[in-house]
């Protein structure tokens, strides 16, 4: 495994480290952003691209919290257009197409939505299907994303709705819409491709770090690999914690939700071409969704339930969250889904900002997604709520909360990789590779030009190859083989996939670097 040059982006244990050690000798810097999930990020990178020196520091590793368990939708607000809230699904139509154009065309994918009628759909119900559909196009074009890109929403026949999903229940089908939406190809991913160009603008970024006090003026911190504790100095501090704002801000009232998915086996659903969308019976605007990945598995979603209590580092998806939403898939399908259809699962918490009267009893699920940018009596700024897709835009209003004379340029700044959705890599290079590195699949691949056996999969039936972990170690910051298994390739979402690769993953992480943390 050569060492290949290293690129201005790289995350390395050795450059962490030189990093910490410069801000512990007490140099300061203009902006420290607490929280490494992708709002975090986005604010890192907002204020590095603005020339302003860049400080970030996370508890545990990046996209450890929320931003790992979305359902990977880039979407354009269809669901926030069914509840009247017009803002919100125009800032995720502009903030699709930016991410769609300039930002990350390499990991976002246009995905078919397919919303099927059978004969008991209610007229009505399907002239409202084709308003929302019609009026989020109607936002599409406005934010200029093209038509090549997101094609307009259209009725197919029931030979064409079959052909994207052969599970479907062929004999009540009568037809469906279908509308097209982005899909990125991994979240966590998404967070660490910003990241890492936030760290190419000059951005430290400290994992392992946890701030245990916040004031105006910095943050006292502590290393959680070595134990070291010490004081950041910054002219500026932004609080992008999530549904954990409240341990460092306890005036910023956050209401979690938990979004539970179940992982399927794509032969369940007849190995769909496209995602298959089910209203919720006798609830205004909410849906349950089947997604195929380009990994294969289908992701299946979703729940909006209030989280009461302590919020655990973890979440789990309870068993009754599953069974409700196989449950209302199986509506649609010709057999009914089952737990063994079931080959992982996994629950979210949103950090939804508590309304301000308070009427917040009945649950979250017709909360509004709207972000807060706070500026605490204490000086330092909270940035809070929002979701996936509005992430560079909660950034920016975080950063002008600032007021500062630099301009943001986020809207046109390419991440990492970033190159045409579908650009053909280089020769010999796995079309994998290209899907999940854009523009960097070449030199991913390079990490194997001594051993050609990196370019194999870690274990058989599972799609991850040798060279994916080997860059987790030498570019992403990976510092534990966790951090590997879980955020840079995902494999633990499948306990199944997880058991036959864990040792083999381990093997090439510790080959590189001794220091790797197994447990």
């Amino acid at each position: 495994m050569p060492a290949a040059t290293a690129a201005p982006s790289d995350l390395t244990r050795a450059r962490r480290a030189r990093d910490r050690d410069t801000l512990a000798a007490g140099a300061p810097v203009d902006v420290l952003v607490i929280g490494g999930g992708i709002t975090g990020a986005g604010v890192a990178l907002d204020a590095a691209t603005r020339g302003l020196s860049t400080a970030l520091v996370e508890a545990e590793d990046l996209a450890f919290g929320t931003s790992r368990w979305s359902s990977k939708l880039i979407h354009g607000g269809l669901r926030y257009l069914a509840h009247g809230d017009v803002a919100v699904a125009w800032e995720s139509a502009v903030e699709r197409s930016h991410l769609m154009g300039a930002i990350a065309p390499h990991l976002i994918r246009p995905l078919p939505h397919v919303m099927p009628a059978f004969d008991d759909t209610a007229l009505r119900d399907r002239a409202l299907v084709r308003a929302g559909l019609n009026a989020a196009d109607l936002l599409r074009v406005a934010a200029r994303t093209p038509r090549g890109a997101l094609a307009r929403p259209r009725h197919i026949g029931p030979e064409q709705v079959i052909t994207l999903v052969p599970g479907i229940d062929s004999q009540r089908l009568r037809g469906a819409t279908v509308h097209w939406d982005g899909q990125v190809v991994d979240d966590a991913r998404l967070v660490v491709a910003v990241t890492r160009t936030a760290a190419a603008y000059g951005a430290r970024i400290l994992t392992r770090t946890r701030a245990e006090s916040v004031s105006g003026e910095g943050a006292r911190v502590r290393d959680t690999v070595s134990g070291q504790a010490y004081d950041i100095h910054a002219r500026h501090v932004i609080v992008a914690t999530g549904v954990w704002t409240q341990s460092l801000d306890p005036a910023t009232r956050i209401l979690a939700s938990r979004g539970t998915h179940a992982v399927l086996d794509p032969a369940a659903l007849g190995f769909p071409r496209a995602a298959l969308t089910v209203p919720v019976p006798n609830e205004r605007g909410r849906f349950v969704f089947a997604l195929p990945t380009t990994d294969g598995p289908v992701i299946a979603g979703i729940t909006d339930e209030p989280e009461p209590g302590p919020i655990p580092d973890v979440p789990v998806a309870p068993l009754n969250d599953v069974t409700w939403i196989l449950e209302q898939l199986s509506s649609a399908l010709s057999r009914p889904l089952s737990d063994d259809d079931v080959i992982g699962t996994y629950a979210g918490l949103r950090p939804l900002v508590a309304p301000a009267d308070g009427n917040d009893s009945d649950g979250t699920a017709d909360i509004s997604r709207r972000h807060l940018v706070r500026v605490t009596n204490d000086g330092y700024v909270v940035v809070t709520g929002g979701k996936l897709t509005t992430y560079r835009r909660m950034a920016q209003d975080a950063v002008d909360a600032l007021r500062l004379d630099e301009q943001c340029i986020t809207a046109t700044t390419p991440l990492v990789g970033a190159q045409p959705y579908r650009a053909a890599g280089p020769v010999g290079v796995p079309a994998r590779l290209v899907r999940h590195y854009g523009a960097e699949a070449g030199r991913v691949a390079n990490w194997a030009s001594d051993d050609p056996s990196l370019l194999a999969p870690v274990a058989p039936g599972v799609p991850v190859l040798g060279v994916e972990v080997v860059h987790a170690v030498r570019a992403e910051g990976a510092l534990a083989v966790a951090d590997i298994l879980e955020r840079r390739t995902r494999l633990s979402v499948t306990p199944a996939a997880l058991e036959r690769a864990r040792d083999r993953v381990t093997e090439i992480a510790r080959a590189i670097d001794p220091d790797m943390e197994i447990a």
